[in-house]
């Protein structure tokens, strides 16, 4: 057996173009074949930009100088079919979102096949489509489906299509870039296992770019921190967790287990500040019109929220979740059920009495980036709500913008308020994301998987900024999120939906050690926890 490193950096130096700094400065690392390392570090560290250089991925002009060996080979030194070849066959990517790598207008299957033609020219169409099958089934999903397309896949299965594409070649190293971002912790682990199965089958080294610091303890034997492209610590995992000896990732553990901790619950008030009873969101499937085929997405829910609380929606992926807080802001078909906001029934209200209701409820999204208009500036993309609703003038509406982004911690404004989206990072995404949420001063704050792309640092720093947040105005938070432990450290209380209904509900800590319902156990199972001792 080849005993030489799958991969080996030394004294690597990236530069974007335009840029003043390196984004990786004199980097040194080593990955042999079979060993499984995670890559963490804050955002901007560099992490991603360590699988652009190995893929040389860069963009145009990037400077790429020291050693860089992947499988035996220079890639930098390849013509463009070799280095096409090295790509899929010396290593396989698995991005963080699946969409980004799966093309809409393809079936599954015919993902499978090209990528096995490409490389495999001789072989024909049946035995092609034979492997593409067995693929499907090594990662959990039924032959039955090749002929679907991504559309029809949720997340979870999209992200097992990403894991059979990146190891159809069986490579030499698998760089999975955030591959659980965006899934409930249920689905990430069934992901985590089939891909760190498949690699172990294959012999093949795995490098998991990630922010969460439990999920590379729970998969990967060696852990390395990155800071301004550096490598400050590389270590066991078990042991560089419960020790770290970096100021940073002791700053990076410690913030992993303050998002862990627990909270006391929220005092009650005389009346709710949301009331919610027996709401139900229907979808319709189709069927005839004497007798449609219906998803109860929601199905009966019940729950109340007192101003200064934070309420954890917690639940795996198609639970009803996100289709409640859009059900809440007139996003999604109501069927029943009545919602009241300060005593006033939500869907009764007509007009301007309905509109004036409606601007008390606001929703910071987990994208960022996503939500905001890439062509507007910041400033203007905080004003814009009050200008739209015609609550302010021009003038006022940028006044009491800049008086919001210091308020999320963007100050001063000035330095701020005409960047656009893309010249931001995540953590500063989200902040004008909840400044904009704020502008028009609601009472209820929806929060879907509001922190889920973030690292644990930026993490902790909304997380936050959202408890001052509320603590200044009274706000009532609904935090939705697939993280049982994250739910547990900030909210107050936690309810379990399974199936749009609420299977069970209380403070965080008691439902992680004494979880009652079937879907609440697999959620705390699931769950990643940073070792204690």
């Amino acid at each position: 057996m080849d005993s030489r490193p799958v991969l080996q950096l030394r004294d690597l130096v990236v530069r974007y173009p335009g840029a003043r700094d390196a984004t990786l400065f004199g980097l040194n690392l080593e990955l042999g074949r079979g060993q499984r390392l995670a890559l963490v570090g804050p955002s901007g560290c560099g992490k991603s930009t360590v699988a652009r250089a190995v893929l040389q991925l860069l963009p145009p002009g990037s400077l790429c100088r020291g050693e860089l060996r992947l499988a035996g080979h220079d890639p930098r030194r390849l013509p463009a079919a070799g280095l096409q070849r090295l790509r899929g066959e010396a290593v396989g990517l698995v991005f963080q979102d699946p969409m980004t790598r799966l093309n809409p207008l393809l079936t599954i299957g015919e993902h499978l096949r090209d990528t096995l033609a490409a490389h495999r020219p001789g072989e024909d169409s049946r035995a092609l489509r034979q492997r593409a099958e067995t693929l499907l089934t090594r990662v959990g999903i039924a032959p039955a489906r090749y002929g679907s397309y991504p559309h029809e896949f949720s997340g979870g299965m999209r992200q097992r299509v990403a894991i059979a594409l990146a190891m159809a070649l069986e490579p030499q190293l698998v760089i999975a870039d955030e591959p659980t971002t965006s899934l409930d912790v249920a689905v990430a682990a069934q992901v985590m296992g089939e891909l760190t199965s498949l690699c172990r089958e294959s012999g093949s080294a795995l490098l998991l770019i990630s922010h969460n610091l439990a999920l590379a303890g729970q998969w990967c034997d060696q852990i390395a921190v990155l800071e301004h492209g550096q490598l400050v610590e590389q270590g066991p995992a078990r042991a560089l967790l419960l020790a770290p000896r970096s100021a940073l990732g002791q700053r990076l553990v410690a913030r992993a287990r303050a998002l862990e901790g627990s909270r006391s619950v929220a005092p009650a008030a005389a009346a709710p500040l949301l009331q919610i009873d027996n709401l139900r969101c229907w979808h319709r499937l189709g069927g005839p019109p004497w007798k449609p085929r219906w998803l109860a997405a929601v199905d009966g829910v019940s729950l109340a929220l007192q101003a200064g609380e934070t309420v954890g929606l917690v639940g795996a992926s198609g639970c009803g979740k996100s289709t409640l807080c859009r059900a809440l802001m007139g996003l999604a078909p109501i069927r029943g059920g009545s919602v009241q906001l300060q005593g006033q029934n939500l869907l009764v209200s007509r007009g301007r009495s309905r509109q004036a209701l409606r601007r008390r409820i606001q929703m910071v999204f987990q994208d960022p980036l996503a939500c905001l208009n890439p062509q507007m500036r910041v400033g203007d993309a905080i004003a814009d709500p009050l200008l739209i609703h015609g609550l302010a003038s021009r003038h006022q509406a940028r006044s009491r913008a800049r008086e919001l982004l210091q308020a999320v911690g963007l100050d001063p404004a000035e330095q701020f308020e005409q960047r656009l989206p893309r010249q931001l990072s995540g953590g500063q995404q989200q902040r004008v994301a909840i400044a904009r949420a704020l502008i028009l001063e609601p009472q209820v704050l929806l929060c879907d998987e509001s922190v889920s792309m973030l690292d644990a640092e930026v993490q902790a720093e909304i997380l936050a900024l959202l408890r001052r947040l509320q603590q200044q105005l009274g706000l009532g938070l609904l935090f939705v999120t697939h993280d049982l432990a994250v739910a547990s450290g900030f909210c107050h209380r936690v309810i379990v939906l399974d199936g749009g209904r609420i299977v069970e509900a209380g403070p965080g800590s008691e439902l992680l050690l004494k979880p009652q319902a079937a879907i609440t156990r697999t959620l705390v199972n699931a769950c990643p926890r940073l070792p204690r001792s």
